[in-house]
């Protein structure tokens, strides 16, 4: 997994892209985390817990897209994804969703988090 984090010069905003198949990874710090470098200490606490078995799983709504955590993985998943669908497809076909939901080891996801959390404090 490729990631790069960029800061528009002239506005501040930020951008979180990923490689192929994570995409929605960035999606999901770009348009839902953001700079709330509160949340992102709140994960971090979260991870922890995780990883040291206080806590089982965990999981975060968010307007468009969702974040499920246990102790071995991370998910992000696009909230549109429950639908149910009313028709068949065909053998051999599958609905495309790569840019709709990523998974990533749970370590990986850590570090991720405490790369973007030192992109937007300037490091």
């Amino acid at each position: 997994m490729e990631y790069e984090f960029r800061r528009n010069s002239l506005d501040g905003t930020v951008l979180a892209l990923f490689s192929m198949d994570h995409e929605v990874i960035g999606r999901w710090l770009t348009e839902e985390l953001g700079q709330n470098t509160t949340a992102i200490a709140e994960l971090l606490d979260v991870i922890a817990a995780l990883q040291q078995n206080r806590r089982s799983q965990f999981r975060l709504v968010g307007r468009d897209l969702t974040l499920e955590l246990d102790t071995e993985q991370a998910w992000i998943r696009a909230n549109v994804l429950g639908y149910e669908q009313d028709f068949e497809l065909e053998e051999a076909m599958s609905l495309y969703d790569c840019e709709s939901e990523a998974g990533c080891g749970l370590e990986d996801f850590e570090q991720v988090l405490l790369s973007w959390q030192d992109f937007l404090a300037g490091r």
